[in-house]
């Protein structure tokens, strides 16, 4: 049929049915680098933009509070190293401390400010990390070259005190396993003079670096309110503007008579948290320093360890060289010493937050209930509402600042 070109039919509004958007379905990880771990997202993307997305995890899960429930209190600690093995002394001071509470073990105030040496050691190490990953995912490898010298060198501390260097088992119920050594505090003297200037190197690379600022800012932001409806702790509440440290809120091992800055964020975003535990690096060498002036000013140098014969491991001399300390040894590892009837929690300031243990006893030689309370099981949750109507390469930056733990993630 002809069509007259006369007519106003190409005037009118032509009416087509609507078609349905099509969306994609990508899988990241779980076994993708850019995850840093292994747990499995599930996004729905329209083009590169994030609709939703679904967590799996559970690929790694190794039923640790189960475990310890069926182990003594001393071959626990092992266990904890694997939690956040990125910081792994805290970890194992944490549970060390839980236990202490249980047994009304009183530590000296030697062990305390060794203990805050290490744990801000540690903190400093996980850190390091975090910040440093978060340069790669924004495509700055350099900064991450430079800093992790630093990383390696606190290991190298670790390695004096105990032998061990990323599963450490620090520490011992009570206090250590023996006293530092003079090349350990010659390393930790070194580090305090070294590290700053490198801090501060790796700060000037990223932090006002235009191209490093338009990745993280505004990218995966999250409001107080929400944050708190979450539970979360740690450096990733901190950016949001909320001002909660366990170590000034409920103090632990003589952390009230340090003084520190709580550095705190405004917009909960990726260069928040990215700034905020750039600070708390600094804090952190301020707080050894305070440590280390403490323990100058004491005449006491050889105390490691609490005075409890029923619950503390005798000294390695003692053991080797008298009867009645190898049989306490062998009855406190192996868990024959009577445990007290009690139900204690006790938290501390873990690098990603409020590190805490439930700990339920029946009398037994081992933990009737243990429950690990970790930090980045709870604040992963919010990561979906983090990263929705983020851009893909954004979604990889806010997982990177929020600071995931596969190993505590999955506990």
């Amino acid at each position: 049929m002809a069509i007259d070109f006369d007519t106003d039919y190409w005037d009118k509004d032509v009416v087509r049915p609507e078609e349905p958007k099509e969306y994609n379905t990508l899988n990241v990880g779980p076994t993708h680098p850019a995850t840093h771990g292994v747990f499995q997202n599930v996004m729905l993307m329209d083009g590169e933009f994030i609709v939703s997305t679904e967590q799996t995890i559970g690929y790694i899960h190794r039923a640790f509070e189960k475990i310890a429930e069926r182990r003594p209190f001393y071959q626990i600690t092992p266990l904890t190293d694997r939690l956040n093995y990125c910081s792994s002394p805290i970890n194992n001071m944490g549970w060390h401390m839980t236990v202490e509470k249980l047994l009304g073990i009183e530590t000296p105030k030697r062990v305390d400010y060794l203990r805050i040496v290490i744990m801000e050691l540690a903190r400093i190490a996980d850190h390091i990390i975090c910040n440093s990953v978060i340069g790669v995912d924004s495509g700055a490898l350099t900064g991450f070259t430079y800093i992790f010298q630093d990383r390696e060198y606190i290991y190298e501390i670790y390695e004096e005190i105990c032998g061990a260097r990323l599963t450490t088992n620090m520490g011992r119920i009570g206090g250590f396993e023996r006293n530092f050594s003079d090349k350990a505090w010659t390393k930790i003297r070194h580090f305090l003079k070294t590290f700053p200037a490198h801090l501060k190197e790796f700060e000037t690379l990223l932090a006002r670096n235009r191209i490093f600022m338009d990745r993280t800012i505004n990218v995966g932001p999250f409001p107080a309110d929400r944050a708190l409806a979450y539970g979360f702790t740690g450096p990733n509440l901190r950016a949001c503007g909320v001002d909660y440290d366990v170590r000034v809120m409920n103090p632990y091992c003589s952390y009230e008579e340090f003084d520190f800055i709580v550095p705190i964020g405004q917009n909960g975003d990726t260069y928040d948290r990215f700034m905020v535990r750039q600070e708390e690096m600094k804090q952190s060498m301020h707080i050894i320093e305070q440590a280390i002036a403490k323990l100058d000013k004491m005449e006491d140098k050889e105390t490691y360890y609490a005075s409890d014969p029923r619950f503390v491991l005798p000294p390695k001399e003692k053991v080797y060289n008298n009867m009645e300390a190898l049989i306490w040894h062998f009855k406190i590892v192996m868990g024959e010493t009577d445990i007290p009837v009690g139900e204690v929690y006790h938290c501390v300031e873990a690098a990603n937050g409020e590190l805490g243990f439930y700990l339920v006893s029946d009398g037994g030689r081992t933990p009737s209930r243990l429950h690990f309370r970790r930090p980045c099981f709870i604040f992963y949750q919010a990561y979906p509402e983090m990263v929705k109507g983020n851009m893909l390469s954004d979604a990889i930056l806010t997982m990177s600042s929020m600071n995931v733990i596969a190993g505590e993630l999955d506990a």
